[in-house]
């Protein structure tokens, strides 16, 4: 019997129903000789402290570091049923087909189940990029070798291990010495979870710490041929900043006085350069997440579940958790097929699909920059729209339009830069004149220069200008400004910042070692982390934005700078590659983990920590002190006289509630 194992009943019924095992049975479906099954996610979990002996129940430092010598798994109780039916029918197997998702916690989830279960019989590998019937198909056609993707478990294995070695034995360290010092909470140390939390102390910080600068800029409007236009005035070097802002009030003043004064300015130079842009690339998960949050408002979580949605339930896009926006080639020649779907779902596209080039080769067909999985893209047959839901329908057109783009042209325009003197200041006029539209008809995002200059003057038109010409002047503008401080992180820039932390690094020996790509967390998890730290109060909601809470600085403040540094941490995902790449073991990998806790936890042990133990609002019970604990729905404010008062207030809405039972987060 020829098993297949999928990692979620939708994605079983759907290789079933392709394969001809279609009948229902026990946590399976079934055919002839072929028995497809499925896991529930995870259903078996890395075994806790206590699981390597009773001494570990209670938490000591005596008993650090804990150092598993060999490594267990626990079936997980909620799916421990499910489990039953998969090891029976795997003891059956002749031959077994994984066909969890293609990524390494897809391997993880399968092969620790096969390892659990002593199944010795040959494996193969199901590479699923699309779940629609027509890719499910294809994929069976081009099973892969048992050993191509074992090294993605082997990689898998090391980071499920790194995280229980940090997390286990730091988060026990340091909230047993943050209890010596009077702090009541749990600090929660995890491989990835506290330095992108140091990323959001570090930006808050920046934030609180940021001194104002006051500066004055001159907008002139002009006139020439009768088309009026705005340009700036530059202030002198001697009173301008970097930026080229005017920093003393004076010599604005004296400007705009000369230039209200004056009737004309002359056109000194006219420089233009045609400027194009290719279309950006297809989704990965991480870009689609800070687009969707920066354009939909949607959190990290709520775009990778309506992502998944469109995967599994919808099958109208590719698969989501990829990080890598490029195609391979051998997709050219399904570019037709796509794009006479997308018409068939959606007629009102035929006006757009008219002027595209399918042959058109973007840079977004790249073999050597696809990594596992290609970017995220509508797959090969037509879906119905109707049964979306508004957001899901956002999304779907937004990984729609990125595709579209590939076979439209470059986006095109002549950006004119005039320069003019009035007297003894000068001024400059920028202008930008659209000669093709090409991908933007598909795709409405703002220009690079646009962005960083937010002003709306880098979209006018100017009239013709040429050197020697008079522009006569209409008005002029003296605006007082300010310098701004750092916009706090939304979700969506904070996975962009972790995708991209490589660039944020200022030790020159890690810089050196780390290659621009490499970030921490994965497309699959960073969501999770981040709605991990929101959960234990670490982080808090500040409408779109996300805030750093007094635990969270409590906690960077108290681990030592190396477990916090996401350059550290990014030089441990560097290493979980060179796994899957065959280029370093697992037991070394874990080894050198292993030895470094060790090191840590002698380090500190004896450590007395300097910890700023949070003022709490007044209890709204008896009006005592509160203090910040740890609960197993996160942080919340809780009386100071308790268990003889049990008042509580959330960390975050600060409305009050009763609490009756208290239990620590682990």
């Amino acid at each position: 019997m020829r098993l297949y194992l999928c990692e979620k009943p939708s994605q079983a019924k759907d290789i079933g129903r392709v394969l001809g095992a279609t009948q229902r049975g026990n946590g399976c479906f079934k055919g002839p000789g072929i028995v497809v099954t499925w896991c529930i996610g995870h259903l078996v979990e890395a075994a806790p402290p206590e699981a390597y002996g009773e001494q570990y129940k209670r938490w000591s430092l005596e008993q650090l570091p804990i150092i598993p010598g060999r490594w267990r798994v626990e079936v997980k109780a909620k799916t421990a049923t499910q489990f039953k039916v998969v090891k029976q029918l795997i003891t059956q197997a002749s031959e077994l087909v994984i066909a969890t998702d293609a990524d390494r916690e897809g391997e993880l989830i399968a092969r620790e189940l096969i390892d659990l279960c002593g199944y010795r019989g040959p494996i193969q590998r199901l590479w699923l990029s699309a779940l629609n019937d027509a890719s499910i198909r294809q994929a069976l056609t081009a099973l892969r070798p048992s050993a191509e993707t074992l090294p993605l478990y082997f990689s898998a294995l090391a980071r499920s291990r790194a995280d229980w070695l940090v997390g286990m034995n730091l988060s026990r360290l340091f909230t047993l010495l943050g209890r010596q010092a009077g702090y009541d909470g749990v600090l929660s140390v995890g491989r990835v979870q506290t330095p992108t939390l140091r990323l959001v102390v570090d930006r808050d910080r920046d934030i609180a710490q940021f001194v104002s600068t006051p500066y004055w800029i001159l907008d002139v409007t002009l006139t020439r041929s009768d088309q009026a236009f705005v340009a700036h005035w530059l202030a002198p070097e001697t009173s301008a900043d970097h930026k080229g802002r005017c920093l003393q009030q004076a010599i604005a003043q004296q400007a705009a006085q000369e230039l209200g004064l004056a009737g004309a300015a002359k056109v000194v130079s006219v420089e233009t350069e045609r400027v194009t842009e290719g279309a950006p690339l297809p989704f990965d998960l991480g870009t689609l997440q800070e687009v969707c949050s920066r354009q939909l408002g949607l959190d990290v979580q709520e775009t990778l579940d309506i992502a998944q949605s469109l995967y599994e339930t919808h099958k109208a896009t590719t698969y989501p958790r990829s990080d890598s926006g490029y195609l391979p080639e051998s997709m050219l020649t399904e570019v037709p097929t796509v794009l006479d779907s997308l018409l068939k779902t959606d007629p009102v596209l035929r006006a757009v699909i008219n002027q595209l080039d399918p042959t058109q080769r973007s840079r977004a067909w790249n073999d050597g920059k696809v990594t596992a999985h290609h970017g995220i893209i509508p797959t090969l047959e037509p879906v119905d729209l109707s049964r979306m839901s508004d957001r899901e329908l956002a999304v779907y057109r937004l990984i729609r339009a990125h595709y579209l783009a590939q076979f439209l042209p470059h986006h095109a325009f002549d950006r004119t830069t005039a320069t003019l003197s009035c007297g003894a200041q000068a001024l400059q006029a920028v202008g930008k004149q659209v000669v093709e539209p090409g991908w933007r008809l598909v795709l409405d995002e703002p220009a690079l220069d646009d962005v960083e200059d937010g002003s709306a003057t880098r979209n006018q038109v100017l009239p013709p200008l040429q050197e020697g010409l008079s522009c006569q002047i209409s008005g002029v503008a003296l605006k007082a400004c300010k310098t701004a401080p750092p916009r706090p992180f939304t979700q969506g820039e904070l996975v962009k910042a972790m995708k991209t932390v490589a660039r944020l690094v200022s030790d020159p020996r890690l810089k050196q070692t780390l290659k621009d790509s490499v970030g921490i967390g994965t497309e699959a998890t960073r969501a999770s982390i981040i709605n991990g730290l929101l959960a234990r109060g670490y982080l808090l909601k500040k409408g779109r934005a996300i805030r750093a809470s007094e635990a969270a600085f409590t906690l960077i403040d108290t681990v030592p700078a190396a477990i916090a540094d996401p350059g550290t941490t990014a030089v441990w995902e560097q290493a979980l590659d060179m796994i899957e790449a065959g280029q370093i073991t697992l037991e070394t990998f874990i080894e050198k983990q292993s030895n470094w806790i060790t090191q840590l936890v002698t380090q500190y042990r004896g450590t007395t920590l300097s910890i700023k133990v949070p003022e709490g609002p007044a209890c709204p019970e008896c009006g005592a002190t509160m203090r910040q604990r740890c609960g197993k729905n996160g942080a919340f404010w809780s009386c100071n006289r308790y268990p003889d008062c049990k008042g509580t207030l959330p960390v975050a809405s600060g409305t009050g509630k009763r609490r009756t039972k208290l239990k620590a987060a682990r």
